[in-house]
């Protein structure tokens, strides 16, 4: 082979090397990098689709199902539960955004207020019965006349009432007058104390001195200004001495009397100030003292007895007026939270507090009085805390069905049998205590008759119906038209009260 043909055969050498080598590392790269991190990331980064064990209704947590569509309980779709909701430890549990987003989930916050034992009551305008005056026969004597009143009159004080003659009288002011004429000073002074011993006032025997006739004829006079509540002297009479002949009532003040509920009286001290509203004076607030309260509740009321004074400048007040008194206690600090926010099946209560987005866990609460629409909390809970103020029985049921409850806690939702698959038992099984407000419309020793809010839990509207009592006890202190809060459960056939407490209105 000559140079030139030599030459040629290395040309083509090398062009099938280049060709060789051009094709082999492309090939060689995408083999590499076909297994290297970055291809990983790229597969991990694509939209992986969230693993769902079943659908469930939000009301009805308890009854799974197979598939999504239509809750046959209640009119909104069914919710699914996926597989990475599961993972919560065993003091809380979390519910999905969408199942807080359709129940329409409102929080509270858990704040640090003051709250006063005020009582507020109705009570009745009653006459002083510590301002009254006696007006007796000094010594047996006749009625010789009687002035012109009635039971009834308010009279002043010194005003007159009787003339009275008095036969003993007119001899012990003989005897006086004849030792006085004989001008033994002692003997003079004597007689003259035997006068002031026998009743007869000062005015008089000065009278019977400054004259030297003996006066037989006494008028009787008021010693206080005020009403004659009794008059038993009469024109003719035979009177003897210390008998009765009127009594007088003081206007100068007057009492209040209120009846307080036993369960607000324990705060009430003597020397308490209230405000008071009578309905003779529309707009205008008086002024009163707690003067008395009485020792013995009212076995069939439930109520204590509290007596009142005020004054009464120009004798406008008039026994028999009745208003509206509110006593006024002293502030406290306490931690306050919704009433709504608490979940009371009678034997105790419980808050959800808030964790985090949609993350709940259940706290034993102690609860104390209640306040307009927030309930004060004696335990359980700090000032800051956000508490679940609405929907609390999907929270319940959830807590109840994973068995996050608090130890021994009464669920107010545990879970019910299923039917089937796919399909489950009324509503009614899936609670076992429903906490609603109702108004008192009818009631009996064992049963009571209530206009009560919507239990969306069992698809009850808002309607009137009857319910039986746990125990007759829980109707004492009730009374028909009252508000309040009751806990009921399924027996048997029928709905049965476990517990009941007043609201306000």
């Amino acid at each position: 082979m000559n140079t030139s043909s030599r030459n040629i055969l290395a040309g083509l050498t090398l062009v099938a090397a280049g060709i060789a080598v051009g094709w082999g590392v492309p090939q060689w790269r995408a083999g590499h990098l076909s297994g290297s991190p970055a291809a990983n990331i790229t597969v991990a980064s694509a939209p992986t689709e969230r693993k769902v064990l079943y659908w469930y209704d939000p009301m009805v947590p308890t009854q799974k199902f197979d598939k999504p569509g239509k809750s046959p309980y209640m009119d909104m779709p069914l919710m699914p539960k996926y597989a990475d909701e599961d993972t919560q430890d065993s003091t809380g549990l979390s519910v999905s955004a969408q199942a807080v987003q359709a129940l329409g989930l409102r929080t509270a916050e858990v704040l640090q207020g003051k709250i006063g034992a005020d009582v507020n009551v109705v009570g009745t305008v009653l006459l002083n019965d510590r301002d009254v005056s006696i007006v007796q026969a000094r010594t047996a004597g006749f009625v010789e006349r009687v002035y012109a009143r009635a039971a009834g009159d308010v009279i002043a004080a010194g005003a007159p009432l009787a003339d009275l003659l008095l036969p003993e009288w007119i001899a012990a002011q003989r005897e006086f007058l004849s030792v006085r004429a004989m001008g033994d000073a002692p003997l003079t002074a004597a007689a003259r104390q035997r006068l002031l011993l026998l009743g007869m006032p000062q005015a008089l025997i000065a009278q019977v001195e400054r004259t030297g006739e003996p006066k037989g004829l006494y008028t009787v006079t008021t010693p206080q200004g005020g009403l004659v509540a009794e008059l038993m002297v009469r024109q003719g009479m035979t009177v003897s001495a210390g008998e009765s002949l009127a009594r007088v009532n003081g206007l100068a003040t007057v009492w209040i009397e209120a009846a307080v509920p036993e369960a607000q009286s324990g705060p009430l001290q003597v020397g308490q100030t209230a405000q008071v509203r009578l309905a003779a004076f529309p707009g205008e607030v008086l002024q009163a003292r707690i003067v008395s309260i009485l020792p013995e509740a009212n076995r069939d009321t439930r109520t204590v007895r509290v007596r009142l004074e005020m004054a009464n400048p120009g004798q406008r007040l008039k026994a028999g007026m009745s208003g509206q008194i509110a006593l006024k206690g002293n502030e406290q600090p306490a931690l306050l939270v919704p009433s709504e926010a608490v979940i009371r099946t009678g034997k105790r209560a419980l808050a959800y507090v808030v964790d985090g987005p949609g993350k709940f866990h259940p706290v034993e609460v102690q609860v104390g009085a209640e306040v307009g629409d927030q309930l004060v909390v004696n335990g359980g809970l700090a000032a800051g805390q956000q508490v679940v103020a609405s929907a609390q029985f999907l929270i319940d049921s959830e807590a109840s069905l994973r068995g996050v409850l608090p130890a021994g806690a009464a669920a107010s939702a545990p879970a019910s049998p299923h039917n089937g698959h796919g399909t489950s038992s009324p509503p009614a099984a899936a609670t076992n205590a429903f906490v609603v407000r109702g108004v008192i419309e009818e009631m009996s020793p064992t049963e009571l008759t209530l206009a009560h809010e919507a239990v969306p839990a069992l698809q009850w509207p808002a309607m009137t119906m009857g319910f039986k009592l746990s125990s007759p006890h829980l109707a004492e202190g009730l009374s028909v038209r009252q508000q309040v809060r009751f806990t009921f459960s399924k027996q048997g056939e029928g709905y049965v009260i476990t517990a009941i407490e007043k609201v306000q209105p």
